[in-house]
This record gives structure tokens, C-alpha cells and sequence, in this order.
């Protein structure tokens, strides 16, 4: 029989393929919006199963009719804000010179900051037009024309849940709209809880931020796909083969398929659309739970596709910074949830 040949797997755009720093994933750009709210959230991803939905995209062929779709369930538990942090743009980009704390933080905040005693900034002070602090937290806060961002610090709350964890993740949320109009929604929210309807609504696309499910240390046929040789080959089978002019600068180029860390990454995935935010727990309940989870038991998400990383991974999706014009903004009607 003719030898099987296949390309090569793996992106080489993600390059070094090294773990993630932290579980929590990283946000490096926010959307534009010009409407007043938060432009994130966050929530543990319980499990996939498949719906039946009608389809109403526009050009389907089976359009009206009831199609098969996978969708992963992410729990959603109401975030608190922690404190409101100021920004001022230099050569560097933007960087933090002030920040104002709730009052009452939960006690399981402690296991993950330091939790200040006193507030050392005030909220009435910030009409009051005074020096810019160069450091966080050393003096009241200055007129709104001396920053020139504002974005909520927030938390989870994982003892809502049944993960069996109490200590919170703790991460930054963009606002959207004009700065007086930031300020005044953060003033609001400090200290309270934020629900994902409050920001999302169904149909709606969003961005996921994850870290996928780690692996350990693989082998290039498992990392990158690469064919197994033949049973004659010397030393080793799985192998990436002979490399023939990659050696020529003195070391091996990162685009030969060599083993190392597998899973474990921070990704990130564009236009994932919503199909369902819902309370009623009852819609997504199983006889034993979800695999590895456990039982839903607040707020959760429906959304199309698979999504990266284990059961009880932290997701983060945010408003999306470019989507797709051809996606259908209206939800499909869902007829059956597989559970």
C-alpha cells in the first residue's frame, strides 16, 4: 500500500509552545463600545453536549429546518467589583496611577490580595482637582481630565459554585463609552455584583480567552502530528526524520517538529456566538451532573462550539474586537438540549 502523507499540525504562529504563566487568561486589547457597560466577563465551563436548533442562517441550505449543533456550557456566577483603577498613557502605554477600593470586599479576597484596611482614596474626592499621584493608593484622586482610562478590577465568586474551590480569580474588565460615563458606571458598581445579562445578550458574538487543557511533555507525533516511519528506520520510529539543511546555522530550527510542553496555553478564539443565557437550571440538569463538574447552579451560557480547556476552567469572553458581519445577529430557536 502507497504511503499516508499529511501535513504538518500545529500552528507555527504559536511559538515558543511554553505553559501558561497563570490559569487566569490574559487580555491584551478590548473592543471600542460607545454604549456604558462592562466589555467582559467570566465564567467555569461545566461541559459540551449538542443541541437541536432551527437554522436561520440567511444562505443555509438547510435554512428552517432542525440541524444538530455542539455547544459547551459555561456557568456564570454574578462577579463582584473590587476596586476601579486609573489609567494615563505615556511612551510605554497605559499605566496605573491610582486606584480606589470598595468598602466591603468578601473574606475569600484574602486568599488571593492583600485586602487594604482603609480606603486611602475617597469617591467625593474625585471632583476635587489635586496633583496626580505617581504611585497607587499614596493620595486622593484628581480631576477626570488627568487619566485617560478607567476599568473595573473584579472577581469571582468559585464558592457560588460546586468546583469545590473558595479562592477568587481576580482580573481587569474594560468599560465601554466616554470617560465621565466609565466613572460614573464604576462609582455605581464598586463593591457590587455585575451579571453576565447585564453585558451580553443572546445572538450576540464574543471572544474567548482560555488556557487549554494541559498534557504534560509529548512527543512530536502527538504534538505536531507528524507520520510515523518506517519500521526499518534506524534508532527511532517517531522521530521527526533526517533534517537535513536545519542544521546549517549551528541549533534546530523552531520549525521542526521536536517534542516539548503540550497543552497548557493560553488561546485565543474569535465570534463565538451566544446561544442562551438563562436561569432556570432546570434546562441544563442531569441525573449525575456534568462529567467533572457537578451540577450547574447559577447563571449559565450557552455558546456554539467547542471551547478551549477542562471542565472547571476559568473562560473569558469579551465583546468582540472584530466580528463577523455575515453571522446572523438573531439567536436560532432551540428545540432539544442533549443532556
Amino acid at each position: 500500500m502507497p504511503t499516508t502523507r499529511r501535513p504538518r499540525k500545529g500552528s507555527m504562529q504559536f511559538w515558543p509552545r511554553k505553559k501558561a504563566k497563570r490559569q487566569t487568561a490574559r487580555v491584551r486589547s478590548w473592543a471600542t463600545s460607545n454604549e456604558t457597560k462592562p466589555l467582559g466577563f467570566a465564567g467555569y465551563k461545566a461541559g459540551m453536549t449538542h443541541a437541536m436548533v432551527i437554522d436561520n442562517r440567511a444562505k443555509s441550505l438547510t435554512k428552517g429546518e432542525k440541524i444538530s449543533t455542539p455547544i459547551t456550557i459555561i456557568e456564570c456566577p454574578a462577579v463582584k467589583a473590587a476596586a476601579i483603577r486609573f489609567y494615563k498613557k505615556d511612551y510605554k502605554g497605559l499605566k496605573v496611577i491610582s486606584e480606589i477600593f470598595a468598602d466591603k470586599l468578601d473574606k475569600e479576597l484574602s486568599k488571593k490580595i492583600s485586602i487594604p484596611k482603609k480606603a486611602k482614596n475617597k469617591i467625593e474626592d474625585m471632583s476635587e482637582t489635586q496633583g496626580v499621584s505617581e504611585h497607587a493608593q499614596k493620595s486622593s484622586i484628581s480631576d477626570i481630565k488627568d487619566y485617560d482610562d478607567i476599568r473595573l478590577l473584579v472577581y469571582t465568586q468559585p464558592k457560588l459554585t460546586g468546583i469545590g474551590k473558595k479562592k477568587p480569580e481576580l482580573f481587569e474588565i474594560a468599560i465601554g463609552g466616554k470617560k465621565e460615563e466609565k466613572l460614573n458606571y464604576a462609582k455605581e458598581k464598586l463593591g457590587k455584583e455585575i451579571k453576565i445579562d447585564e453585558i451580553f445578550k443572546e445572538g450576540e458574538q464574543v471572544d474567548i480567552h482560555a488556557v487549554t487543557k494541559g498534557k504534560g511533555f509529548q512527543g512530536p507525533v502527538k504534538r505536531f502530528g507528524i507520520g510515523l516511519r518506517s519500521h526499518k528506520s534506524e534508532k527511532t520510529k517517531r522521530g521527526p526524520g533526517t533534517l537535513g539543511g536545519w542544521k546549517a546555522q549551528g541549533h534546530f530550527m523552531y520549525r521542526v517538529a521536536h517534542a516539548g510542553q503540550t497543552g497548557y496555553h493560553l488561546r485565543t478564539e474569535y465570534n463565538k456566538q451566544i446561544l442562551k443565557i438563562s436561569s432556570k437550571l432546570e434546562e441544563v440538569k442531569t441525573k449525575a451532573g456534568f462529567s467533572h463538574y457537578g451540577f450547574v447552579k447559577n447563571q449559565f451560557v450557552l455558546l456554539r462550539g467547542s471551547i478551549a480547556g477542562p471542565a472547571k476552567r476559568l473562560i473569558r469572553f469579551n465583546v468582540a474586537t472584530r466580528p463577523n458581519k455575515h453571522m446572523t445577529k438573531d439567536a436560532p430557536e432551540i428545540k432539544y438540549i442533549r443532556l
